[in-house]
């Protein structure tokens, strides 16, 4: 019993520990966010996309509606619509969903899209042929202004971050990204979340890189 209590109290000591000096990592699959003119056209005039649940940042959800993305060398089926809608359409898939579709992979923030490749987008009724608006997305973390004082960040900063993981490493080149509506979450896809031996409940440690 005794030992029962000091592992309980260890284990709660490394959890708070964790919570002050580190930051819960999620890994994100291939998705589309997409505009109003492209939800009218993908699934008729004034179509509302239908949440199915909540994503850690608020205000943003999955959607039930699934949409195939078609490439010049092949498909990804079932792919997920994430809401609100945008005021321009983005897909975001990792660099190995790139080689899959034939387009290249160009690593971009969200929302920078000038000079993407595009890609086509298909419903059970209709598609889209967008001019660009393919991206990788560069790893990033959403932190909150409480959190990146915490941490001795700024927005727009780079820094590294050394994850905690059955395959630990550091990635580089994480992008800080400050703001009141966010929740603190580091961002990766699944070919690096593959490459760190992600699983529910990571956490990774920011690093200053050195100047």
């Amino acid at each position: 019993m005794k030992n029962d209590l000091i592992e309980s109290i260890v284990d709660e000591v490394v959890k708070r520990v964790n919570e002050e000096m580190c930051v819960p990592i999620e890994a994100s699959g291939k998705h589309v966010h997409l505009s109003r003119a492209d939800i009218d056209t993908l699934f008729g005039p004034g179509y509302e996309l239908s949440k199915m649940k909540d994503l850690s940042q608020p205000g943003q959800y999955a959607c039930k509606e699934r949409v195939t993305l078609i490439g010049p060398k092949g498909a990804m089926h079932y792919v997920v619509v994430l809401g609100p809608e945008r005021k321009e359409t983005q897909v975001e898939v990792s660099l190995t969903d790139a080689v899959v579709l034939g387009v290249k992979g160009l690593v971009k923030e969200s929302g920078q899209i000038e000079g993407t490749p595009g890609i086509v987008i298909a419903s059970a009724t209709n598609m889209v042929q967008l001019q660009r608006g393919l991206i990788v997305a560069k790893r990033h973390i959403h932190m909150t202004p409480e959190d990146a004082a915490k941490h001795n960040v700024a927005n727009g900063e780079t820094v590294q971050v050394k994850v905690f993981s059955s395959r630990p490493l550091i990635f580089d080149d994480v992008m800080i990204r400050v703001s009141p509506s966010y929740a603190t979450f580091m961002h990766i896809d699944y070919d690096e979340a593959n490459a760190c031996g992600f699983t529910k409940g990571t956490m990774g440690k920011i690093l200053k890189k050195s100047t």
